[in-house]
């Protein structure tokens, strides 16, 4: 005789505390109660809690990653004061002291170059790719018209389907065809919209080549295999650059002087362009800042690393994504990526931090963001390319460091404040903090 099945709930109808039960009983070994543990965690409002416990599933508790902020940024002759999400030591200190190194030689010059947005259907079919394209042609039309259900908000804010074109693949694979659309979504990232309105073209499309008499056969069979917006739009771009005299730039540690740094910084941004092992490291300096501010306003930071790295490989070689130049005595660094983000939609304004964060930078349109934060990632990539090609980056990154060690260390307030008199003229390890703290405790100051 079979046994009865269990009536046992799936994880993810438990309560947050049989959560944190289970998974305690399952996969920690401790006595302690984990829950007392996490609760310290939770929002206090018990209504902020619920909204950030619905961002996503399983939640036991928040993760809190430090917001700050990188004040003295001047871009197009106006001031702002980025925030920043991130835990990495020296980062929100290299952007503000960057960008405040810039904003007495004019500040930062940023633009919006186009702001298009791409997605694809993707499908194989079976006949001749000229057959199918001029269906297409002669369909258009009804389909545009068969998406205005999903367009007409959109269309109404001054975006929409921009353009729309098949696309024969079969010398990649057979029987591969995409259907392009190109997309305006003004304020909002859009992927939903872009989504919805890819799933009505492909159900379209689908009943229009299978009703029709024009095709016979097999060819009355399309395979829609995936609807799906593109997170590498190439189109979505903005910019920002820097420029002053060479003898402007004034002089640096270790007795380097202006045109000495010049050569030097335009060297190392010309290695990234050059060698692939650097390119991915001076890049992830740039996303350092980007993705601070990406975070920060509540936008998508995987979907932009995708794009501005899938751009970074665009000529087939993966390289820097930003450039320097020296000409007739003047200093120029630019940065150019695709920044696809929104100010509407999504956890902009649903994330009590997100929205503060939108209006401390005054509200901006979402072109406006694009620009502040491709001007984030320019600023951080000097600041970090002047301590590389000037003193070296460890001696302030690990400064930024030992206070991370110093906590790791359970360090008491008097012992950080020795510690960090200690360290201002040494080489800060976690081995040296060790040593230095255990002859604190052992002998005293």
């Amino acid at each position: 005789m079979k046994e009865p099945k269990s009536k046992k709930s799936s994880f993810s109808k438990l309560s947050k505390k049989e959560k944190i039960k289970w998974v305690q009983k399952k996969f920690l070994n401790q006595e302690e109660s984990l829950f007392t543990e996490l609760e310290g965690f939770q929002h206090p409002d018990l209504d902020v809690q619920k909204k950030l416990d619905n961002f996503s599933e399983n939640t036991l508790c928040n993760f809190p990653i430090p917001f700050g902020v990188a004040p003295h940024f001047l871009i197009n002759n106006k001031k702002y004061c980025v925030p920043m999400v991130i835990e990495e030591s020296s980062v929100v200190a290299a952007a503000s002291n960057a960008a405040k190194y810039w904003s007495t030689r004019g500040g930062i010059s940023a633009k919006v170059i186009d702001t298009v947005k791409l997605g694809h259907i993707h499908l194989y079919w079976t006949g001749e790719g000229a057959k199918l394209y001029q269906f297409f042609i002669s369909k258009k039309y009804d389909l545009l018209k068969g998406c205005k259900e999903i367009t007409a908000q959109m269309e109404a804010r001054g975006g929409g389907i921009l353009s729309m074109q098949l696309l024969d693949k079969t010398e990649e694979d057979e029987g591969y065809f995409q259907i392009e659309i190109k997309f305006e979504t003004c304020d909002s990232m859009g992927a939903n919209f872009i989504n919805s309105v890819l799933e009505k073209v492909a159900s379209l499309w689908k009943y229009e080549v299978h009703t029709s008499s024009y095709f016979f056969g097999e060819e009355k069979t399309v395979d829609i295999i995936l609807c799906i917006l593109s997170n590498y739009n190439p189109e979505c771009l903005a910019s920002a650059s820097v420029s002053c005299k060479v003898k402007e730039l004034g002089t640096f540690p270790n007795g380097i002087n202006a045109e000495k740094f010049a050569d030097k910084f335009y060297k190392a941004v010309r290695i990234a362009k050059l060698d692939t092992h650097r390119a991915a490291t001076h890049n992830k300096g740039i996303f350092n800042g980007i993705d601070a501010i990406v975070l920060a306003t509540g936008n998508d930071f995987r979907a932009i690393e995708a794009c501005g790295h899938t751009y970074a490989a665009a000529n087939g070689k993966y390289q820097g994504l930003s450039d320097c130049s020296i000409e007739n005595g003047i200093f120029t660094f630019r940065l150019e990526m695709p920044v696809p983000i929104g100010t509407v939609g999504g956890l902009t304004k649903l994330h009590p931090l997100a929205s503060k964060s939108l209006e401390l930078l005054g509200n901006p349109n979402a072109r406006e963001l694009m620009q502040v934060i491709v001007s984030t990632g320019l600023m951080q990539n000097f600041g970090a390319l002047r301590s590389l090609v000037t003193t070296g980056i460890q001696k302030g990154h690990m400064k930024m460091h030992l206070s991370n060690i110093l906590n790791q260390l359970h360090a008491t307030e008097k012992e950080f404040a020795a510690a960090v008199e200690h360290f201002g003229t040494r080489l800060v390890s976690f081995s040296k903090v060790r040593e230095y703290l255990d002859y604190l405790r052992n002998y005293g100051t």
